[in-house]
């Protein structure tokens, strides 16, 4: 069987017959199979908008080596009679005890939060007025934050092809669209999501996996540099190695694991608001046309240089999607942003942010605790000033003139807006970016300043990293491991899964990875 990669372009709408024929008359052959190698939209014309498909096609008709394939990552099983304890089930967490088990570890995954279906129902108890859950929340829970999210797939982490290739086939498995392997821009969707994190649970404890659910780790017994058990509500669970995958926002763990000599660094994160409009000014904007045959909703990616010291960006854009109370704990007022696999709601909304450092934000070097109890605070400050978690907003134009809100618009946010000057309330460096980055903005991008601000954007990133040698290796510790996004070296759910998946395959090779 020969094969062959071509490249076409297709109008939005097509059908996948349409392609099959296009195929057929570029190649002269009428017996061959076909499959989507990569798939990116083109619109910088709007009179010509089109996808781009790289196809591979097999047929007889023609010679030519097979495609080169990723090599597998090599997971023998074999009984090890060593445990690991791994402590969050997000990515980073849920892939690496994934991974061990299957290679015959004893493993016990700790989730502070609820199962997906306790959580959801938690979450919509909570936006119909109930009161905020510490176990069932945007934050915390089965899956890490990233369950209530776009589900975005993409990467700019390099060096993980092998990793990479193990999480999309695991999430297609566990029933993600197959479009994730080789959309330019794959998304899942959360409402996607929550199916494939409940599948990929009970494939997990089918291996014979522990997970524990609503058990929060409270504390490490170490001595000399390694740790000899997890405290875990009234359990004390002994293990040989430790994987910490808290994410960026269990601030106790982070204190907890200073207190433990786990040693940490600052360095530079993000902060500012979510923006939203109607997703038809994005539409319009993007393409020209409010539909477009074939693509569910228009994204945008924004970054400028603002007062040219601080970079201003968009963040986890969420096309067709909604604004959320993403609380971490009951008395912090943050948002963030989901939409689900159709993308077909009414509004469109991004994160606004600036780049910053802690210590530009205090005028002075500041330790990682200090750096976590300034972010804290100005969480609970929104908080404060709403008296719950109410989101205070202003229009682009507001913020950017200084001046306050008239009326309060429509909006995706399901627990209100409160008028706000968030001019005043971030960190006037903040600002004074943001400012400029918002004008910028709505220069490149038109019809952007008829958007709004609401909320604090403050989980673009951790604003600590942790000391860890190459293979994961906490500095200092022999058996203590911390990944994801809470380490400070990954961000987003494929870099995440691809840490802890590096990190568990080092354990694997550590204990004789090879098969009998």
């Amino acid at each position: 069987m020969g094969f062959k990669i071509i490249e076409l372009k297709a109008p939005t709408g097509y059908s996948d017959n349409e392609l099959k024929q296009r195929i057929a008359k570029e190649l002269r052959i009428s017996d061959f199979t076909w499959q989507i190698a990569n798939k990116s939209l083109d619109a910088r014309k709007k009179n010509n908008i089109y996808w781009l498909l790289r196809i591979a096609v097999h047929s007889k008709s023609f010679g030519g080596p097979e495609p080169e394939q990723v090599e597998p990552l090599d997971i023998p099983y074999k009984p090890r009679n060593k445990r690991v304890i791994i402590t969050g089930s997000g990515p980073a967490g849920f892939f690496a005890a994934l991974l061990l088990q299957k290679a015959g570890f004893d493993t016990i995954l700790l989730e502070r939060g609820a199962e997906v279906n306790k959580r959801g129902q938690g979450i919509a108890q909570f936006e119909k007025g109930g009161a905020f859950s510490p176990v069932a929340n945007y934050a915390f829970g089965e899956g890490g934050a990233g369950t209530f999210s776009d589900g975005k797939l993409t990467s700019r982490s390099k060096h993980i092809s092998r990793e990479r290739d193990f999480f999309i086939s695991s999430y297609i498995d566990a029933g993600a669209p197959a479009e994730i392997r080789y959309m330019a821009y794959p998304h899942v969707g959360s409402d996607n999501l929550k199916r494939v994190v409940r599948s990929l649970r009970e494939t997990y404890r089918e291996l014979g996996g522990d997970i524990r659910f609503e058990t929060t780790l409270n504390d490490l017994v170490t001595k000399d540099g390694s740790v000899s058990e997890a405290m875990a509500g009234d359990e004390s669970i002994p293990g040989d190695y430790f994987i910490m995958a808290p994410g960026h926002s269990a601030y106790e763990t982070y204190r907890m694991l200073i207190n433990r000599g786990v040693q940490f660094r600052t360095k530079n994160f993000a902060i500012g608001s979510r923006a939203e409009h109607r997703q038809s000014i994005i539409n319009l904007s993007q393409w020209g046309i409010d539909h477009l045959d074939g693509v569910k909703a228009a994204e945008y990616r924004l970054t400028s240089e603002a007062d040219g010291k601080h970079s201003v960006y968009s963040f986890c854009m969420c096309p067709g999607g909604m604004v959320v109370p993403a609380a971490t704990y009951n008395n912090l007022n943050i948002v963030n942003g989901m939409s689900n696999y159709r993308r077909n709601g009414k509004f469109a909304n991004a994160g606004c942010v600036a780049g910053i450092h802690p210590d530009q934000l205090a005028g002075r070097e500041v330790t990682p605790l200090e750096a976590l109890q300034w972010l804290e605070d100005l969480e609970r400050s929104f908080y404060d000033f709403s008296g719950g978690f109410s989101a205070p907003f202003c229009s682009i134009s507001d913020f950017i003139n200084g001046t306050e809100p008239r009326s309060i618009p429509e909006t995706s946010y399901p627990l209100g807006l409160k008028p706000a000057p968030l001019w005043n309330m971030l960190p006037a460096v903040v600002t004074n970016a943001m400012r400029e980055g918002l004008k910028d903005f709505d220069r490149r991008l038109r019809g952007y300043g008829n958007g709004i601000l609401l909320g604090l954007e403050s989980k673009t990133s951790s604003p600590i990293q942790v000391l860890r040698e190459k293979n994961g290796l906490c500095t200092g510790f022999d058996n203590l491991f911390l990944v994801g996004e809470g380490s400070g070296y990954a961000g987003g759910i494929v870099s995440s899964a691809a840490d802890g998946i590096k990190v568990a395959m080092g354990i694997l090779e550590r204990e004789g990875g090879t098969r009998d």
